[in-house]
């Protein structure tokens, strides 16, 4: 009988990700939201669908000078227990906070505010669906609408704080329009491209209660030469990627 072969950690200069028990794995999303959400004056912050725990324990190496309590919520069991696992291991440990459960019951049940609020969300709303339902569950917004997750961010953010997401272009700009709605209004934008010559393929967006001025920038990732990293992609990631 072939035995599969276990995939091993992915390894960052301050820490491991251990993945093998979480659908989706470490990927350029998850680390451009961890290094883009401004973590600013940050004194609680919430990763809602925490997967592996990559994001937060990003998060806590970025705010280890203002003692930030980070908190992440992870409706699957078993990736739960990993992003747990991982969160144990890394050097600021004392100050991750990982939960199982569904953000709308946590959200119904907790009086907690928070200053930040991060999320790698569902983004297919339609399509074909694959025949394995933990897929499905992280990539559609089944287990978790658009209009659920904004109605928990509204419960749970501080009057004064920022909520950060990263979605595909076309989600992002209906995710723009579903927001508008929960009043929270799109304040700073990132478009993200591949490479120059091609099209933008993620939004980062930050949302925030009140109406301000848009900041809109861009970010390419690579240049024509695979791994030919930008000085821009490198600022924002070289404090997490062991060969930037």
């Amino acid at each position: 009988m072939k035995v599969k072969k276990k995939s091993g950690p992915f390894k960052f200069k301050q820490f491991e990700i251990h993945q093998d028990q979480c659908t989706m794995k470490v990927g350029t999303d998850g680390v451009l939201l961890g290094a883009w959400a401004d973590v600013d004056n940050c004194q609680n912050i919430l990763d809602i669908g925490a997967g592996t725990g990559l994001i937060a324990i990003m998060l806590g190496q970025r705010t280890q000078d203002q003692d930030t309590e980070i908190y992440a919520i992870e409706i699957d069991d078993a990736a739960a227990e990993q992003a747990a696992a991982n969160a144990n291991a890394a050097p600021w440990s004392q100050r991750l906070n990982i939960f199982q459960g569904a953000i709308q019951d946590y959200a119904r049940s907790t009086d907690h505010k928070f200053d930040l609020i991060v999320s790698n969300p569902p983004f297919f709303s339609g399509g074909t669906f694959s025949d394995k339902q933990d897929r499905n569950d992280v990539r559609h917004t089944v287990k978790l609408p658009h209009g659920d997750l904004l109605i928990a961010v509204r419960t749970l953010l501080q009057e004064n704080g920022k909520f950060c997401v990263i979605l595909p272009l076309i989600e992002g700009l209906r995710f723009q329009e579903l927001a508008a709605p929960y009043h929270l209004y799109c304040t700073k934008v990132m478009k993200v491209k591949p490479k120059k010559d091609k099209p933008v393929e993620r939004l980062l967006l930050q949302f925030e209660r009140n109406k301000l001025p848009q900041q809109t920038n861009e970010l390419i990732i690579q240049k024509e030469a695979r791994n030919d990293w930008t000085e821009d992609y490198i600022d924002l990631t070289k404090a997490f990627y062991l060969k930037m």
